[in-house]
């Protein structure tokens, strides 16, 4: 059983209070982080294992969270700031110290995914792919999201009784290693290997974190194919400040002989990735346009809206076609000749029945994503850059506009439909309404302490002259996966 040091639970078997056959009649006795609490409570047998199985996983995300301050870690992290390279290097030990080899690794089968913006839908795409093969696996909601199998989040018992196999390894061993311990992420990235170890899963779709070169994802040394999605300026202190410098980063993926592919980029970028596919000796190739894709059903259909999701469903045909040859034909691919290094020429393919049918079924929370509320209608996506603001903004005006003539067609009623855009900058709400009068006008933005507070104004309250008689009420919430994700369990609930 996994303790945190910082917490104690104690549950005792009270005899002297009567309880019904089957039952334990307990004292349960929590002290976590200063707080305790005492109660007393006639539990069942699965009733006891339930809520000591919740103890422990609040008691994981408690201690995931505290690495996040820890020291020694941060002090790790100051330290890879000036020396990138040191964090593979700490990446390499915390792998060791929890029993992991890099040959354990090569045996994942992993499809690795970088890019600015487009790596987590179009890990979605692929996964979905693969799934519909039968092959199978940053978080908006819970830390659980962040390691999924068969297209769910791992399970709170799963992830509760891993989390605390590994930390104990990296707690009991961190006094012979300078004290060191993981920050949030490289943990998760660990606890994620050694999930997909323990549960021998058949494929993992492995999406980098920031950049690539010197992200802790990039400890693997024998993907079977890499994709790198959309550039774009982010990250910029940590990558650099031209697509460029942010390309030489992504590339760093790229591994010998392991074919690897990319969407349309800029010039610039582009030609970053060629020198550096070259250098490395990686086959790489640029996918074509989704349109150009001749299937018997005609035109592809994707589960996921928006004009931008076309590039990343091309990088999803060629990673999963790609990885299904290697499966199914290892021969065709693991004779792969480091001479065929560089910028190559695609090869096109027809995609199959299986292929079409997963773009079309794949969802992916946060991105595009809509949710139906009462009157109010969210539209949530996870847009940070200024590229993928404006597509989001394509999305939302073509959706909502269609939103909207769907209810007056239905309700037989125009109204004012009032637009709501969600930022991150301390959770400030600008109204915009659909009525000319409004637009002629400048609003003074709302701001509100948390998301929290904002959405139950916006579905409960509503006092506002500008809310109080629409029809129908349109949300926009993106700049940040972190404020999408805190819209989720309101808006869908």
């Amino acid at each position: 059983m996994g303790w945190s040091q910082k917490s104690v639970f104690v549950l005792e078997v009270d005899e002297s209070v009567p309880a019904t056959e089957g039952d334990s009649a307990c004292i349960v006795g929590l002290h976590s982080r200063g707080s305790y609490s005492l109660s007393m409570v006639h539990l069942s047998e699965l009733q006891f294992l339930t809520f000591l199985c919740l103890l422990l996983l609040q008691d994981a995300i408690r201690t995931l969270s505290a690495l996040q301050t820890d020291a020694s870690a941060l002090e790790m992290q100051e330290q890879t700031r000036i020396c990138p390279q040191l964090k593979l290097q700490a990446m390499r030990g915390f792998l060791e110290r929890v029993g992991i080899t890099a040959e354990d690794l090569d045996h994942l089968n992993i499809i690795h995914v970088a890019g600015t913006k487009g790596k987590g839908s179009t890990c979605a795409f692929t996964e979905r792919i693969l799934r519909g093969y039968g092959y199978l696996p940053p978080h908006l909601v819970e830390v659980r999201e962040r390691i999924r199998i068969n297209g769910q989040p791992i399970g709170k018992e799963l992830f509760t009784k891993y989390f605390w196999q590994v930390y104990r390894r990296l707690e009991d061993t961190k006094d012979t290693h300078g004290g060191t311990m993981p920050l949030c992420f490289p943990f998760l990235t660990v606890l994620a290997f050694h999930v997909f170890i323990q549960e021998k899963v058949g494929v993992v779709i492995l999406e980098v974190g920031i950049g690539g070169a010197y992200d802790c994802t990039n400890i693997i040394k024998r993907p079977w194919v890499c994709g790198i999605a959309s550039l774009d300026i982010d990250h910029t202190e940590i990558l650099g400040d031209t697509i460029a410098k942010i390309a030489w980063h992504k590339g760093g993926i790229f591994k010998p002989g392991v074919p690897a592919f990319t969407v349309q980029q800029p010039e610039d970028g582009l030609a970053v990735l060629r020198d550096r596919a070259e250098l490395i000796r990686c086959p790489l190739r640029v996918c074509p346009e989704l349109e150009d894709y001749q299937a018997d059903c005609g035109p592809l259909h994707l589960g996921l809206a928006g004009k931008h999701q076309h590039f990343n469903a091309s990088l999803a045909l060629q990673l999963s076609h790609t990885w299904l040859q290697r499966r199914c034909l290892p021969e065709s691919l693991t004779s792969t000749s480091v001479e065929n290094a560089g910028l190559l020429q695609l090869t096109f393919f027809k995609p199959s029945p299986i292929m079409v049918k997963g773009l079309a079924d794949t969802q992916w929370p946060g991105r595009t994503q809509i949710l139906k509320h009462g009157a109010v209608t969210f539209f949530l996506d996870g847009a940070h850059t200024m590229r993928s603001i404006q597509a989001c903004a394509a999305w939302f005006r073509e959706t909502s506009a269609q939103h909207q003539k769907n209810a007056r067609l239905s309700q037989q009623k125009t109204g004012c439909n009032a637009q709501w855009v969600g930022s991150n900058k301390g959770h400030s709400c600008s109204p915009r309404t659909a009525c000319s009068r409004s637009l002629k006008r400048k609003e003074t933005p709302w701001s509100f302490p948390c998301t929290q507070s904002y959405l139950q104004w916006i579905t409960q309250g509503r006092e506002a002259v500008l809310l109080c008689d629409a029809a129908e009420i349109h949300v926009l919430t993106t700049g940040s996966l972190y404020l999408v994700g805190g819209c989720c369990p309101v808006s869908s609930s």
